[in-house]
């Protein structure tokens, strides 16, 4: 009975899931770069994403994430996890899990506001105290597939060990994103 109710949820999930975009991003900001992908991060249900960011002066992070969208009136929120690898500049490679989510709000059908804030603490990374990451800004759709982006991210590796912190990212950044 356990393997029919568990092929049963994973039939669920796997059909459900063919139904979502799958979108390809990058963003430039001052000191750091960032490319990813996201599948179902536009309609309600399971979404699941990825990404690396790079600094010259700061290490990098690569993460892979899942996710619960919402619909709540014009808003999206998603609530979810990532598993990061980190590496710093300075410190020890390793990992975190960070918790935490993000509001859309469509203003138009071409343009939309975004935030979110993952936050992963001491007792669930390695090599860092904390970590943090948040993003926000502004989404227009110049034509199905084609969004341009522009915003503020934050990426924080908080030092550990008498380590320095690394700010992978801190600053605005310019993007584009392509949906399919």
């Amino acid at each position: 009975m356990k393997k029919v109710a568990l092929l049963g949820l994973a039939s669920l999930l796997l059909a459900s899931a063919c139904a979502q975009a799958v979108s390809l991003n990058g963003q430039v900001g001052k000191d750091y770069s960032n490319l990813g992908f996201g599948f179902g991060t536009e309609t309600s249900g399971i979404a699941v994403t990825g990404n690396w960011a790079h600094s010259e002066d700061d290490g990098e992070v690569a993460g892979l994430g899942l996710g619960y969208n919402l619909p709540l009136g014009p808003f999206l929120a998603t609530v979810g996890g990532k598993g990061l690898y980190i590496s710093p500049d300075s410190g020890s490679d390793g990992y975190a899990i960070a918790v935490g989510g993000g509001l859309q709000w469509k203003i138009a059908s071409s343009f939309s506001l975004f935030g979110e804030y993952y936050y992963s603490p001491d007792s669930l990374s390695s090599g860092v105290k904390e970590y943090q990451e948040a993003n926000a800004g502004a989404r227009y759709t110049i034509m199905r597939p084609l969004t341009v982006e522009a915003g503020y991210r934050y990426i924080d590796m908080t030092g550990k060990e008498g380590h320095r912190d690394n700010a992978v990212a801190d600053g605005p950044y310019v993007g584009v994103s392509a949906s399919f």
